[in-house]
């Protein structure tokens, strides 16, 4: 029986940030098709933990503890005139395991979850090569290049020009190319030359959410957010992602002291892994709280009364947005952190782009506990509709190449 290998930048439990919730999902799905053996990484002490879930799923894998100075990858990156997304994830122990994959086990698929990965790819491997993008790196770094001082802009600017290369060669390399959403799909197609998009297959695989985890009748509030008054406001994700920071400055800074003129006890809530030192000395500030890594990010959730998202730089689909939808949340957002969703503005959150409008639109829905509900109540129904995991990997099976194959414990 084919057998499939599933290469990961990070490992996919526990499902507790965007990337590894998608990875955990696709994961888990490609196992009941075949055996899978898993080569990926761990961030920290607590992903290491998480070892015995790639044990009970896969079957081989290996789990390497990421612990490479981003100085020494910098140092590789510019010594092999590579882009430094490669050699901070380049591991001469994960690349030996792979091999030895490849050479002991039928393996008939590799999916790559991440760009980076794709470094681990046989140029002789003869199998089916999926590319999972996710979204477009290469281009996340030239809008970070243009936010940058002058003296880290020239870094990033060549992150991005080197990275587009590698999603140009790995394009050609895949059987199939996956991106988060349409829009993901048109912009990392126009960054290709004709000659490249001709030899390349692009295609959407969308993320999900698990409205029978993310349910607001299955918890209860955080009992630390009952000691707040009205309205708390909540942004949740890894904080110390450089987009997911600048949001959470903009609301702590610019846009809360908007809403506290007209609701002078609003507080606002950022939680999520790793929060840096310039989001922690905000606790406590001006109604700021930062919370850092939770148990159970729904019951912090539940505990508040809207979702404020104003991503400036955002790429993909934001689960945290579909997890505040799921649970019921009113949210009021941005137009990149709205993009591939599919919902309707006024409808299932509201949509605004300035600090003035984000406070406006937060401010008058928080006017209208009624209005709240109701949007919240929309948003849950829209993404238990249209936004599950099941329907989001209907087509994973045809994508690895098992149509017309059997699939083990199919269900």
């Amino acid at each position: 029986m084919s057998e499939i290998l599933f290469i990961s930048h990070r490992i996919p439990f526990p499902p507790d940030r965007g990337d590894k919730i998608r990875s955990h999902h696709i994961v888990k799905r490609l196992a009941r098709i075949a055996p899978v053996h898993i080569a990926t990484f761990a961030d920290d002490e607590l992903d290491m933990g998480e070892e015995v879930e790639l044990a009970a799923l896969a079957r081989s894998y290996k789990l390497v503890r990421r612990t490479k100075p981003l100085v020494l990858a910098g140092f590789q990156a510019l010594t092999a005139r590579q882009p430094v997304s490669l050699t901070a994830f380049h591991d001469a122990g994960l690349a030996a395991y792979i091999d030895t994959v490849l050479a002991t086990h039928p393996i008939s698929t590799i999916y790559v979850f991440s760009g980076q990965m794709g470094q681990y790819v046989p140029a002789d491997f003869a199998g089916r090569v999926i590319v999972d993008f996710v979204d477009v790196d290469s281009a996340k770094f030239e809008a970070y290049a243009a936010k940058r001082h002058p003296a880290l802009r020239w870094i990033e600017a060549r992150e991005a020009r080197m990275l587009r290369d590698e999603e140009a060669r790995l394009a050609a390399r895949a059987d199939v190319s996956l991106l988060i959403s349409a829009a993901e799909a048109e912009l990392f197609a126009a960054r290709l030359t004709p000659q490249e998009r001709a030899v390349s297959d692009i295609r959407v695989l969308a993320n999900g959410i698990d409205t029978g985890f993310f349910d607001p009748a299955t918890v209860e509030s955080e009992p630390q957010l009952a000691e707040f008054s009205y309205p708390r406001l909540i942004f949740s994700g890894q904080m110390d992602y450089a987009p997911n920071v600048e949001a959470a400055l903009r609301v702590a800074t610019r846009i809360l002291p908007l809403v506290r003129n007209s609701f002078p006890d609003a507080s606002f809530h950022v939680v999520g892994r790793r929060p840096t030192l310039k989001l922690l000395e905000r606790h406590g500030v001006a109604g700021c709280h930062i919370w850092g890594r939770v148990d159970d990010m729904r019951c912090w959730l539940k505990g508040s009364d809207m979702a404020i998202v104003p991503l400036e730089i955002a790429r993909g689909i934001q689960n945290k947005v579909l997890e505040a939808m799921a649970m019921a949340l009113p949210v009021v957002l941005t137009p990149d952190a709205a993009t591939g969703i599919g919902a309707v503005d006024g409808q299932h959150f509201s949509i605004a782009d300035s600090d003035e409008a984000l406070a406006e639109a937060a401010v008058a829905m928080l006017r209208d506990p009624r209005r709240c509900k109701i949007s919240g109540l929309a948003a849950r129904r829209f993404v238990t509709d249209q936004a599950s995991w099941q329907s989001a990997l209907d087509s994973l099976p045809e994508i690895a190449g098992w149509t017309g194959r059997s699939v083990r414990n199919a269900a």
